[in-house]
């Protein structure tokens, strides 16, 4: 495949979705650079990942080219309030009807740095990994909002943005199928050990579908898709 002349750059937290969104767009793109966010995640473990998987990553034959890595620290987000994602305590379900992992703004502000590093590296594709088909119900992972967003961000640096979210549509057991057909078995088992998705951050245990408590709402998407492909692919 002659890969796309536009540059991207990549929300990249060291996760299943992340890692499989940074394969789609180093399969499509001629230059992708990663972002990353310190936020002070009770999941820390992630950021950890994330050289191991980018050093992975490059191993494996793209027709793009893997560029820079960015590491922002956005402390501010635990000063607006605390969640089951950035403090020690149990996931429930708020008064709203939203799961206590969700940090209101978090994506819309993540773009928002993204958008403002990518009018200083020339960068004009910027993807991400929300899906509104196997979510916790985050607004800011919805199709409309990010649709929305691309049209704010492109106005606010006076720059035609594109977001782009391949895993929007797509379940978790899609996610490991997308995976094997962007990678092949190296990449679905560099997502498999590497990555990390769980939500209390607990590397312990490598699990058929990776590392994780086998708990959480994160992990229990995991696994269950890890499952469900499994079982599409020896139909």
């Amino acid at each position: 495949m002659t890969p796309d002349t536009r540059r991207a750059l990549v929300l990249f937290s060291g996760g299943q979705d992340s890692a499989t969104c940074l394969a789609w767009a180093l399969s499509r793109h001629a230059v992708v650079e990663t972002i990353g966010f310190d936020y002070g995640q009770r999941h820390r473990v992630e950021l950890d990942c994330r050289q191991q998987l980018r050093a992975g990553m490059a191993a494996l034959p793209w027709p793009g080219a893997l560029g820079q890595d960015h590491l922002l620290q956005v402390d501010v987000l635990r000063q607006l309030g605390g969640s089951a994602m950035t403090d020690a305590v149990a996931i429930a379900l708020q008064q709203d009807g939203l799961p206590n992992t969700f940090v209101p703004g978090r994506n819309l502000l993540f773009f928002t740095l993204a958008a403002a590093l990518a009018y200083r590296r020339d960068l004009t594709v910027l993807v991400g990994g929300m899906s509104e088909t196997d979510y916790s119900g985050y607004p800011d992972c919805r199709d409309n909002t990010l649709k929305a967003l691309q049209v704010a961000l492109s106005l606010g640096v006076e720059r035609p943005l594109v977001v782009e979210t391949p895993l929007m549509w797509l379940g978790k057991a899609a996610t490991w199928a997308l995976a094997q057909q962007l990678g092949g078995d190296a990449l679905v088992e560099l997502i498999r050990r590497e990555s990390h998705t769980c939500y209390l951050g607990e590397r312990d245990v490598l699990h058929d579908w990776g590392y994780g408590c086998g708990q959480c709402p994160a992990c229990e998407l995991r696994a269950r898709g890890w499952v469900q492909w499994q079982q599409q692919r020896s139909q």
